[in-house]
């Protein structure tokens, strides 16, 4: 058994907080934090990913759709897709992203 406490995490460099919670060469945890209004810029991965909303609310764009997206909520995103975070709450929100580095 392996334990990460969030506040031991790995930070992922980047500009929001972001932290590596299990790192494998098939699947990665990645837990994001922003602060209201703050953003992470469209991107795209080669790899499929999911994200799940822990807390607060966010506009997730993906391609060119928008939608906003609120606690309790996963959502897929196949690889090579262009993808961003926008906090649109008062409070933080979550983030916890899966990425599947591996396909069957």
């Amino acid at each position: 058994m392996k334990i990460i406490e969030l506040k031991d995490a790995e930070r992922v460099p980047i500009d929001i907080d972001a932290r590596k919670m299990c790192i494998r060469p098939d699947v990665e945890l990645i837990h994001l934090v922003f602060s209201p209004g703050e953003t992470l810029a469209k991107h795209a991965n080669p790899f499929d990913v999911i994200f799940y909303v822990v807390e607060g609310t966010g506009l997730l764009e993906v391609e060119e759709e928008q939608k906003l997206i609120e606690k309790d909520t996963a959502i897929e995103v196949p690889a090579n897709v262009m993808r961003g975070w926008k906090n649109t709450g008062r409070g933080n929100l979550r983030v916890l992203v899966i990425k599947t580095m591996a396909k069957l």
